[in-house]
């Protein structure tokens, strides 16, 4: 059973949940579990299967119960690194361990940037970092193709073209951009506007999540143990390109980890993972 409390800064107002055993309580560090978009749901399940330490989910400031009060509306690593360095400190049980799944794991790089000391291991699961790409140009403006789809006709058509940019094996060549604009109801979405033009992952807002540059040389002074994991059934998707990069980059391997690239999801989601698994490996690789 989890406990939510409130973390109150100037800016935000950050909902947290502690599963398991107080952090006060515990002999164990606290486990982060970092999502962006995702909020603090989606880790639910894999919570669950580390019942022996406590698990802190949160939601990002803006999106599901934490609300901003800055008045913006963009997702930038840098400002998500202050939040979780603020709710370290809140928990008073740092350093901590980090798993840190998609733009969370972005989330967790630039933690370790800018506050290495708050972290033990970060395990960085498939960040989606165009600038580590060779194509580098050409999947940003990939990228910008499906907000402009998504400007232009809403989420059915953004998440049409997301669906296609992030199922691409390989480069985006001109093979990809020659390709008629997707049909929403191929990837079962709907195909009437809602008039939103607010979605984190579809509209502008959290552009600054994949165009992240590493501070290679930060990550590797820091006294952080930086693991780079990929999902198995990736291949040569923009997720497994994104995270093979960085980790050679970092001068390592990444280390697999079952299922896709939400392989960590149970079945309420809709295109489960094996969330089972993916527990034991992480809890593998924590050690």
């Amino acid at each position: 059973m989890a406990t939510t409390h409130i973390l109150e800064t100037p800016e935000a107002d950050i909902a947290y949940d502690v599963h398991g055993p107080a952090p006060a309580d515990s002999g164990r560090a606290p486990l982060l579990m970092v999502g962006q978009p995702m909020e603090a749901g989606g880790f639910t399940t894999l919570a669950s299967y580390f019942p022996e330490r406590p698990v802190i989910t949160y939601d990002p400031r803006g999106l599901g119960r934490s609300v901003r009060k800055d008045g913006d509306v963009t997702n930038v690593p840098a400002v998500q690194a202050r939040d979780l360095h603020a709710l370290v400190q809140a928990l008073g049980a740092g350093p901590v361990d980090v798993f840190g799944s998609s733009g969370g794991a972005v989330a967790g790089l630039a933690l370790v940037t800018a506050y290495p000391e708050d972290v033990t291991t970060l395990v960085a699961h498939e960040p989606p970092l165009i600038p580590v790409l060779p194509d580098a140009a050409a999947a940003e403006r990939a990228r910008n193709a499906v907000t402009e789809a998504y400007q232009a006709k809403g989420f059915g058509a953004g998440m049409a073209a997301f669906m296609l940019l992030s199922s691409w094996q390989g480069e985006y060549t001109d093979d990809y951009f020659a390709q008629p604009a997707p049909d929403p109801a191929q990837f079962g979405m709907p195909a009437e506007d809602d008039g939103q033009r607010d979605d984190p992952l579809l509209s502008d807002r959290s552009w600054a999540v994949s165009s992240y540059e590493l501070d290679v040389e930060a990550l590797r002074k820091a006294p952080t143990r930086v693991v780079i994991a990929v999902a198995e059934e990736s291949g040569q998707s923009f997720t497994g390109r994104t995270t093979l990069a960085a980790a050679e980059l970092l001068g390592q391997e990444a280390v697999v980890f079952p299922s896709h690239h939400g392989g960590f999801l149970s079945g309420e989601f809709g295109y489960a993972g094996q969330p089972e698994a993916f527990a034991a490996r992480l809890h593998e690789v924590l050690g």
